[in-house]
């Protein structure tokens, strides 16, 4: 039986090359995964037998991380006896002779196209190819950890493992703290290391190789990163041995990746040069940074697009005087690591400057003209060249597409940005317009959707009819795209066969869903070529939201495109939306308690507002605080997955706190501006509950942003046991005697809805989402609705109604009573912006109202 084939490659170029690869050889079911924490999510469920047919994974590092991945990849299920074929990429440090033991086959990242289906088959023909050499020495011999030392570039610490001071440090960890090995002998490693929310202790004590979040010593100070531990053999005794990787983008190529990563998310025009650059200066510990463009019509001076500088301003020389800045205008780039004050005497820059670290590199458009010149230094000299050199050519790359997008724009080259094919906006184009709609879309605080379409099996039009068919279907493709959006809408050929999509203006995610399936449906129907040759040509697409999934474009369009390729897993011709599983949460929970430590002070949380409105009237009476997380890598994280994390760490008090005295202090904006008494709700997590402090808490909010207690309405979720949470009742009691209302939120999920009605001042219950939606779809769950407001209005307590979103819903909970409703068939929830918009368009419309004769 044919059970399928697991793709593993974190590049999505090397990614879509295997899928077509294999999909072209006629394989049916193939999973292409990002990870393996993503191949296990795709693999949940699945039969356990048969096994797998093959798995293929990229390889992009050094020989521990090959040997690593192999083995979680071996774990999963049906992994364990599957034929393995590693593919190497470029930027892979490993040799064919390091690849672990048990490698079916191996074959370089170029030749995917020509190679991966041969030696598939070859390998099942029993012809298994090079044999590989066995794991790495690392987990050989007690003393064979030295070899990291001589031959690797990580920081390595050995300690003593009953005194826990240091015995040796590697050469690499005194290169990049700037401290001689000297400095370290006999340290204690509690003023070596600084772990966060763990005591070191316990790490040292567990020594379980598990990463943790730290500080290390160095002569600036310390250095941030992460931290392993691990027991080893060194002259004869126990000793522990201390792995730290830092998060300084020039020494460590993972930390550079993602400044790149940032650097290319950054926005267009010349908020993309400055956004890049303030990245790449305080990233990279840089004291200076310029960017120059040349001048179009080849005269002599060129014109500084961009200038930062960490320290007191000299009096800058004229731009001819600095013969550096002349030969990279020229051409040439100049590299110094920790010299280049020997350029003193002849460039006035570098003598005012007194820069030790230097460099200058030519910014080219794609026709190799130089477009300007990028400079950069540090007084201190720079870190690791080997990260530091592809770090500032990809950057000097990013400053020469914003120049290179500049220009066609102001010389009017629109066929530069218009597909030739199509007649759509080309990728360069689309990019462009994205970051525009978000700039747009922040301003005035408006929703829209990215869909990410992918032609189903493509390929195999062009290699049985020919390219000039595949130029038809593509052309026919781009009609029926356009024909099933708005006029206010984007359609983009991206590349290739993949087309995408921006839709404005979104009130409800519906309006979207409508489109995406009448897309679906467009695509079904059958085409002819020129020669009546019938096709039917599917597509599958991926969906992102704004500001839901993220806020910035390559964000949007990397979740549409994972959730594209989600649409293919599932039997292709269909869309799929892109979410955060709680299954990548727990697989990097640590990563993400690490960095939600840090959100609030980044500026990374959100507090939207989703209106509540009176049953009978349709008029606003309330609304819900609700927090968002917007991830700089993921994107928007679902309260479901970080609230939980937050408890966990005990961040949920300061994150709950801040999210109260943000909605207040808003609210009592509102009520200021419209004169509207509206309540504000804000929900309480157990944790905030049984804080004996909480009563002191919300009286100090409240006294600081002056809004009336009265207008403030504490949520608590019926699913908080009342006998497991101390000072539960107490602190409801005492919040009600304040003045604020009490909600109890999801009512209907728990086990001890009574209870809480009986034992809790409450004033309003929310009867939970998952019975309104089923109206008229479920009897059952329609009446434990109408149980529900029968109950709290015998009991005198109010009923809002959530998850209402459409009219049948509304409809139901009027004819039965319900005071209020909550729901996207009003209104999502909104971004401050976007809420003062709709109380400003309420108060024009009651004026108008008024001023209309009787």
């Amino acid at each position: 039986m044919n059970s399928g084939i697991l793709v593993v490659a974190a590049q999505r170029e090397l990614r879509r090359s295997l899928f077509d690869a294999l999909d072209h050889a006629g394989y049916p079911q193939i999973y292409s995964a990002r990870d393996v924490a993503h191949a296990a999510i795709l693999l949940e469920g699945r039969p356990p037998v048969p096994p797998l047919q093959l798995m293929v994974m990229v390889l992009a590092g050094d020989e521990r991380q090959a040997r690593n991945s192999c083995e979680q990849l071996r774990r999963l299920p049906g992994g364990a006896d599957t034929p393995l074929i590693a593919v190497l990429a470029e930027e892979a440090s490993l040799s064919p002779a390091d690849l672990p033991a048990g490698i079916a086959d191996w074959l370089s990242a170029t030749r995917i196209d020509t190679e991966l289906v041969a030696r598939w088959r070859r390998s099942q023909s029993g012809d298994p190819g090079l044999r590989q050499t066995a794991a790495a020495a690392a987990d050989g011999a007690p003393e064979d950890y030295r070899y990291v030392f001589e031959e690797g570039d990580s920081e390595w610490l050995i300690a003593d493992a009953q005194t826990h001071r240091l015995l040796e440090v590697s050469p690499t960890l005194a290169r990049h703290s700037r401290l001689h090995a000297s400095q370290w002998e006999g340290l204690p490693l509690t003023g070596v290391l600084r772990f966060e929310g763990i005591p070191i202790a316990q790490v040292l004590a567990e020594a379980d190789r598990s990463w943790h979040p730290c500080q290390r010593r160095s002569a600036q100070g310390a250095d941030t990163g992460q931290a392993s531990v691990r027991r080893i053999r060194h002259a004869g005794r126990d000793a522990l041995a201390l792995m730290f990787r830092s998060d300084r983008a020039d020494l460590r190529a993972e930390a550079a990746l993602s400044l790149l990563s940032r650097m290319f998310a950054s926005t267009s025009g010349v908020d993309a040069q400055i956004a890049a650059g303030r990245l790449l200066f305080d990233e990279l510990g840089l004291d200076y940074l310029a960017v120059w463009s040349a001048r179009q019509d080849g005269a002599d001076a060129p014109t500084q697009t961009l200038q930062l500088w960490s320290g007191d301003d000299p009096v800058w020389p004229p731009a001819q005087l600095q013969s550096s800045l002349q030969l990279v205008l020229g051409g040439k780039p100049i590299l110094y690591r920790s010299d280049a004050k020997r350029l003193a005497p002849v460039d006035p820059l570098l003598q005012h400057l007194d820069l030790a670290g230097f460099a200058g590199l030519p910014l080219y458009d794609e026709r190799h003209t130089v477009l300007g010149a990028m400079l950069a230094g540090s007084r201190k000299g720079f870190g690791e060249m080997g990260i530091i050199e592809p770090v500032l050519r990809c950057a000097a790359a990013r400053f020469a597409q914003v120049l290179e997008l500049g220009r066609t724009r102001e010389q009017g080259r629109a066929e530069g940005l218009v597909d030739a094919l199509t007649g759509l906006p080309n990728r360069l184009l689309f990019n462009d317009r994205l970051e525009t709609i978000i700039r747009e879309a922040i301003r005035n605080g408006e929703c829209f959707a990215v869909l990410f379409v992918d032609l189903d099996r493509f390929k195999a039009v062009n290699d049985t009819y020919g390219h000039a068919a595949g130029d038809q279907v593509l052309r026919t493709v781009t009609e029926r795209l356009c024909g099933s959006i708005r006029a206010s809408d984007t359609v983009a050929r991206y590349a290739g066969d993949e087309f995408t999509i921006v839709l404005r203006h979104i009130v409800k995610n519906d309006d979207v869903l409508r489109v995406a399936e009448k897309i679906v449906q467009v695509m079904e129907t059958p085409l002819y070529l020129e020669d009546g040759t019938e096709l039917q040509v599917t597509a599958s697409m991926g969906l992102s939201f704004f500001p839901d999934d993220a806020g910035d474009a390559q964000t949007l369009l990397k979740h549409a495109d994972e959730a594209m390729y989600a649409a293919k897993h599932l039997g292709r011709n269909n869309f799929q939306i892109y979410e955060v599983s709680p299954e990548y949460a727990r697989e990097h929970g640590m990563a993400l308690k690490s960095r939600l430590r840090h959100a609030e002070g980044n500026g990374e949380l959100r507090v939207v507002y989703q209106p509540q409105v009176n049953t009978e009237t349709e008029d606003i009476v309330g609304m819900e605080a609700l927090i968002r997380w917007e991830h700089p890598e993921l994107g928007m994280i679902s309260p479901a997955v970080f609230i939980p994390l937050a408890e966990e760490t005990g961040l949920i008090v300061s994150i709950g706190e801040w999210v109260m005295r943000t909605a207040c202090r808003q609210a009592k904006e509102w009520e200021q501006r419209y004169g509207l008494r509206l309540r504000l709700g804000v929900n309480l997590s157990a944790v905030q509950l049984m804080e004996p402090q909480l009563l002191d808490t919300v009286a100090k909010v409240l006294r600081e942003t002056g809004l009336d207690p009265t207008l403030l309405e504490m949520e608590v979720t019926e699913s908080i046991s009342i006998k497991a949470a101390p000072n539960l009742v107490e602190n409801l009691h005492a919040l009600h005697k304040l003045g604020c209302h009490i909600a109890i939120d999801d009512f209907g999920t728990g086990a001890a809805s009574l209870d809480y009605l009986r034992r809790l001042p409450a004033d309003r219950i929310k009867i939970d989402q998952s019975f309104v939606r089923n109206i008229g779809v479920d009897p059952d769950d329609e009446a434990i609705v109408r149980a529900t407001i029968e109950m709290a209005h015998r009991l005198k307590r109010a009923v809002v109604a959530e998850g209402v979103e459409i009219e049948q819903h509304m409809e139901f909970l009027r004819t039965h009573g319900c005071d209020e409703l909550q729901g996207y068939l009003f209104c999502r929830p909104l971004q401050p912006i976007s809420f003062d918009k709709l109380l400003a368009e309420r108060q024009r419309l009651l004026e108008g109202r008024v001023a209309e004769p009787a």
